[in-house]
């Protein structure tokens, strides 16, 4: 299934491989995601529209086991504070629907920030633009075709006995 993403890495002539995946309506977790398409969660990416103090929308894509810490995207996007749109402004903005939402071929070019550990693969997966296909490149060509900042935006993960 060609969607808009696909659409857009052909013309950036940019190799990806599309990978379909039975969709649950009621799921929209990334790690059952990567379960589904044979990869592990860290190398599967969501993305995630938020809204900065000033009203400005960004992209912020993480791994699929990780949750997004709005701190430090605000940090990367030199903003006072960052939070989630809420989820009826997603489509409207991007053009996609939830679970669905991809940087590529989006409504608008929103400034993307991608996490650092993106570099750790030989591949990675994001959504195709639809539930139940998601698209496989290397990191360096989500990068290029998505023009994502690298940033630390995860939440730090506190060891087993909760000390530092």
């Amino acid at each position: 299934m060609k969607t808009n993403a696909a659409r857009y890495l052909d013309s950036l002539g940019i190799k990806y491989e599309l990978r379909e995946y039975t969709v649950d309506p009621e799921e929209f977790s990334a790690i059952i995601v990567a379960e589904k398409i044979g990869l592990p969660p860290e190398q599967v990416f969501k993305t995630l529209l938020c809204v900065t103090g000033d009203r400005e929308h960004v992209f912020a894509v993480v791994p699929g086991n990780d949750e997004l810490d709005f701190k430090k995207l605000a940090r990367a996007a030199g903003a006072r504070k960052v939070e989630m749109v809420s989820l009826k402004e997603v489509e409207p903005l991007t053009g996609y629907l939830r679970g669905g939402v991809t940087v590529f071929g989006a409504k608008k070019d929103y400034p993307a920030y991608v996490d650092e550990t993106i570099e750790l693969f030989d591949v990675i997966s994001v959504s195709a633009g639809t539930r139940g296909v998601q698209m496989l490149l290397a990191p360096g060509d989500y990068l290029k075709a998505s023009n994502a900042q690298i940033a630390s935006l995860t939440k730090d993960v506190l060891p087993a006995d909760g000390l530092r």
